[in-house]
């Protein structure tokens, strides 16, 4: 079987980019990528976004990308699924490369969320939602994880308290990541204090939407150039699932299904087990989004997600770290893009590149972006060679 590997990797900072345009922060993401490839071209692009159709009035990201990153007229298409459109553009490229329909995939997410402020702004994050039944009634996806941590807290007899080592874990490893948008810690007293935007979610529970833009370069290892010198990272599991797209719909709101299956059949096609990564970049969007990302994945019991950071199992040296260079908590929520910096930042970790944020000892990793409430879910795992 081809193994595929992880060729180039490119990111911007994640931030607020008001000087610069949707195209020149794909630009800056995809030319760092193929120079890392060491000038290895693409024969075909993929690119993960959600908001460019509402907040930059601008759809056919796959030609205005091409033709600006001086691409030649390659294939390329968008592919858009909610906040998961960086994991799911990075499964087509997996598949795209897996086939032999193409010999170099270049995989981007973009995002520039800035181009909208004020009521645009918070509209265009109901776009994953159903909106018949959901958006058009007024629910944001804050008050759907405000709704989801409320029913956590009732059901298993937790405090909102309960939630903050997540975040501060998150914060405490963006410190030293140059990338994120918060470099910052903050105290479990001041989290307790904080002031609720959408009961029971304070501002330390939900993520920042924001500008940034990442790539990667995919290919099989008989096409990598004479000049490649890094350690080879290869993607041995990937899997996309998606849920009933509202959560009045489901049977157990609080049982992320589709993350549950997305990490069983990605780590079924590895020949691993969970348990057997070394780290876990999820997607931490909200706190309660932590918790029940890690009991579907079967990290912890049902209700009991939260002890693993009080107990410092989460933190860069524990048994599973998370968010290792920030999270989408600190450095930033990118939307569409989410599942490609993941990708990065997991290579990064592989390849022993890390800097003040490695992981030691990392040999396989799993990430896993999500739509909205796990509304779909895509999980690759990736390991070094």
């Amino acid at each position: 079987m081809s193994e595929i590997v992880i060729a180039g990797i490119g990111q911007t900072d994640v931030g607020e980019h008001y000087s610069i345009s949707l195209r020149e922060l794909a630009y800056m993401a995809l030319e760092s990528a193929i120079q890392d490839a060491g000038g290895l071209r693409p024969d075909i692009l993929f690119v993960g976004n959600m908001y460019a159709p509402a907040a930059s009035r601008q759809t056919h990201l796959g030609a205005l990308i091409s033709d600006y990153g001086g691409l030649g007229g390659i294939e390329a298409s968008t592919i858009e699924a909610g906040g998961a459109s960086g994991g799911a553009a990075l499964r087509m490229g997996y598949l795209a490369v897996k086939s032999g329909h193409a010999q170099v995939a270049l995989v981007l997410g973009v995002e520039k969320v800035t181009d909208q402020l004020g009521p645009g702004a918070e509209a265009i994050q109901t776009l994953g939602e159903d909106s018949d039944y959901e958006a058009v009634h007024g629910v944001t996806p804050n008050a759907q994880a405000a709704l989801l941590m409320r029913r956590y807290i009732h059901e298993y007899h937790c405090s909102h308290a309960d939630f903050a080592g997540f975040p501060m874990t998150a914060h405490a490893n963006a410190i030293s990541n140059p990338h994120a948008m918060y470099r910052n810690t903050f105290s479990l007293e001041t989290y307790k204090n904080a002031d609720p935007l959408s009961d029971p979610l304070t501002l330390f529970d939900i993520a920042p939407v924001a500008d940034g833009a990442a790539a990667v370069l995919l290919t099989q290892a008989d096409w990598l150039p004479a000049q490649f010198n890094h350690p080879m990272v290869r993607i041995t599991g990937s899997s996309l699932v998606t849920d009933r797209l509202a959560i009045h719909d489901r049977l157990d709101p609080l049982a992320f299904d589709a993350a549950r299956k997305s990490v069983e059949r990605a780590c079924r096609q590895a020949g691993i087990l969970p348990g057997d990564v070394d780290l876990f970049e999820l997607c931490d969007s909200y706190s309660i989004y932590v918790a029940l990302a890690l009991e579907a994945a079967g990290f912890a019991r049902r209700g009991e997600s939260w002890k693993m950071a009080l107990d410092g199992e989460i933190n860069r040296d524990g048994n599973l770290p998370i968010a290792t260079f920030g999270g989408l908590k600190a450095r930033g929520n990118p939307g569409g893009a989410t599942g490609i910096y993941q990708a990065v930042e997991a290579t990064l970790q592989l390849r022993a590149q890390a800097g003040a944020n490695q992981v030691q000892g990392t040999r396989r990793a799993l990430i896993q972006c999500l739509a909205g409430p796990a509304s779909s879910a895509v999980a690759h795992v990736l390991e070094v060679l």
